[in-house]
């Protein structure tokens, strides 16, 4: 049985690569021989080159932009969760706060850019105030789409053994019903905050007293210098945080809910 799953994911694994290598293997046929200018797209292997010149400085510019991404995330999280709570638990929280989060969640973030500039200046919480609008409202809704979809079933089960206060239900009853919700929503909040890293750290930041460093920020300087390999380089090092963060929530995810995995529908 081991063996067989074993298998399994080996497999899965060699058709993930083989699709990552095909698409680097056509990017660089059309970057050589069909564009062939350097400007308009820079080959696979002058993205390569450039990451090993900038080797000693991208940590350094990833870190930031982590921390950018954690600010903003973790107040996402600090207003998301409880206030999504409260619209779905709560039934006039809901009639009040319902039109302003509809009227302020089809804003994009980055309208929000001249306002983080005029509140914050250009400082570290201007990234990280636009990040948190773009995290917020998925964690917000998911959460409240999870306590309103808890089943009545479960909520009066509970009131039959003794379970009668509201917090007493909601800690022992709707959390927990809510929080395969939750982390679905912390899971599209951390990818859309990740997206806003670019146009957060875009406009010029002091990054924790360090200049010209930030993933997004480096993607801008780099494209007023039209060195489009670098661009490239920096968009490729967005992609693959943005999959390593996503694939380590995914573990986290299907550990913390092995419950759930008899419901999932078998891929063919």
């Amino acid at each position: 049985m081991k063996n067989h799953m074993f298998k399994k994911r080996i497999e899965k694994y060699k058709i993930q690569a083989l699709s990552i290598f095909l698409f680097l293997f056509i990017w660089q046929l059309i970057a050589q021989y069909v564009i062939n200018d350097p400007l308009l797209l820079p080959s696979i292997a002058d993205i390569i080159r450039a990451f090993f010149k900038l080797s000693a400085n991208i940590p350094i510019d990833i870190g930031v932009s982590l921390l950018h991404l954690s600010t903003g995330l973790l107040f996402a999280l600090l207003v998301g969760i409880p206030l999504g709570a409260l619209m779905g638990w709560y039934k006039n929280a809901d009639r009040f706060f319902n039109p302003l989060i509809e009227m302020l969640r089809p804003i994009p973030p980055l309208a929000w850019i001249p306002f983080a500039i005029i509140w914050f200046g250009l400082s570290d919480y201007s990234a990280g105030f636009i990040i948190f609008i773009g995290a917020l409202f998925p964690i917000l809704t998911n959460t409240y789409t999870g306590f309103r979809n808890t089943s009545n079933l479960l909520v009066e089960a509970a009131k039959v053994l003794g379970c009668k206060k509201n917090k007493d239900l909601i800690r022992h009853v709707v959390l927990p019903s809510s929080f395969p919700y939750i982390l679905s929503g912390i899971r599209i909040s951390i990818g859309i905050g990740w997206m806003c890293v670019v146009a957060a750290e875009m406009f010029g930041l002091d990054n924790y007293g360090m200049d010209n460093v930030g993933v997004g920020n480096m993607l801008w300087q780099y494209y007023a210098l039209h060195m489009m390999d670098r661009v490239a380089l920096y968009m490729f090092i967005l992609a693959t945080i943005g999959i390593a963060i996503d694939r380590i929530l995914k573990y986290i995810e299907a550990r913390l809910l092995k419950w759930q995995s008899h419901t999932n529908i078998a891929q063919i």
